[in-house]
């Protein structure tokens, strides 16, 4: 999958997170939250994994957590890349 511009999904709502993806050379993680020393590493391998099944070689993700559960965090990671892939008017 090639990212073709900056996208996101979800919403700055308690128990939810905004999740942005951009183009990049490599990959790199913003990840934001009042839990970010705890959830970090958990995170990071989340980010890392779907990033992997979706065969993305260089993404910006910036993860902005209000205390979205995992499942959460790749719905709304997998919306994002979807959305920054896609051909076409902006998302």
């Amino acid at each position: 999958m090639k990212l073709l511009r900056t996208a996101s999904a979800g919403k700055d709502d308690s128990g939810d997170c905004l999740v942005t993806v951009s183009p990049a050379e490599g990959v790199s993680l913003d990840y934001r939250g009042a839990n970010r020393e705890i959830f970090a590493q958990r995170t990071r391998n989340l980010v890392e994994e779907v990033l992997k099944e979706k065969s993305v070689d260089g993404a910006a993700v910036v993860i902005d957590d209000h205390g979205a559960i995992k499942i959460t965090i790749r719905a709304r990671l997998e919306t994002a890349l979807e959305r920054a892939a896609k051909e076409g008017a902006g998302a």
